[in-house]
């Protein structure tokens, strides 16, 4: 597992205390790996979720430390959504 992973999963779990209750989401960071945050919490997995977001390295750590809007990284077109557009915004949410 890469350092970006192992950060990043440390980072949401303590954005997102008592876990993600919505449903499974799973950020694919480009060239390190994948988290799945359920109800659970964050953890490195490439499970199949309901919703997929991916992206690079920078602009995931943009979304994680807030100098980046997740939407404005969906309509600039750096954050790809696949499945529940519904479930991607609340995570958004959460996270902010």
């Amino acid at each position: 597992m890469s350092d970006v992973i192992t950060t990043a999963v440390d980072a949401l779990n303590e954005k997102i205390e008592g876990g993600f209750a919505a449903g499974t989401a799973k950020f694919v960071i480009e060239g390190e790996g994948s988290i799945v945050i359920d109800v659970d919490g964050a953890r490195a997995s490439d499970d199949a979720a309901d919703v997929t977001l991916t992206a690079d390295v920078d602009t995931f750590q943009g979304m994680l430390d807030g100098s980046l809007n997740p939407t404005a990284a969906f309509m600039g077109g750096s954050l790809s959504v696949d499945g529940d557009m519904g479930m991607a915004m609340q995570l958004g949410a959460a996270l902010a």
